[in-house]
């Protein structure tokens, strides 16, 4: 990972941080190296990171599972109070199964935080890597998604949109979803 990929990592988790709230049982899609992981395993009560890349561990409360979400690596209806996915979404080849799948996973109440990259930036990488400049972490496989279309495709999946706001001059954007809450029987 090159200076400015990691540069735009840390920028990517310091937008989500404020969202992992203590005590959360979080669920960390395309952890990657787990920076994420790192960053709020103290103030939180166990976490899952879930990568094709990370090698399988276990240490404390914390879990690394290498696959895919949800199609290798699957978990119990309401197990997290939190799902992060940073630059994650743009990847997936099923995005209405992979927002199904987040809420099925989430407790009522919880969250899933996203960062969608804005198509432009695929030709913006593609630039940048024959620069050398970032390796543009599977940037190949980013289908030129179009982030307008994630908000109908998580209210589809019966969550909430609770947050939405652009960062990265633009380029990329934050959203936060809640599941409701149960109502009282």
């Amino acid at each position: 990972m090159r200076a400015l990929d990691r540069l735009l990592q840390r920028w990517r988790i310091g937008k989500a941080l404020a969202y992992v709230e203590p005590g959360d049982r979080l669920l960390d899609v395309g952890c990657y190296d787990r920076s994420l992981i790192d960053r709020v395993a103290a103030r939180v009560t166990s976490a899952v990171g879930v990568d094709v890349e990370v090698t399988p561990a276990e240490e404390g409360a914390v879990r690394l599972v290498r696959g895919s979400f949800p199609e290798q690596a699957s978990f119990a209806s309401g197990s997290f109070d939190c799902v992060t996915a940073l630059a994650v979404f743009e990847h997936v080849p099923d995005p209405a199964g992979f927002a199904a799948a987040c809420a099925e996973v989430l407790a009522p109440g919880g969250r899933v935080v996203l960062t969608v990259p804005h198509p432009a930036v695929d030709r913006i990488l593609d630039a940048l890597i024959a620069l050398r400049l970032a390796d543009g972490m599977a940037a190949e496989e980013h289908h030129g998604f179009d982030a307008s279309q994630t908000v109908r495709l998580f209210r589809g999946a019966g969550l909430e949109l609770a947050e939405e706001r652009a960062f990265q001059l633009g380029l990329n954007r934050l959203y936060v979803f809640r599941k409701p809450a149960q109502s009282p029987t």
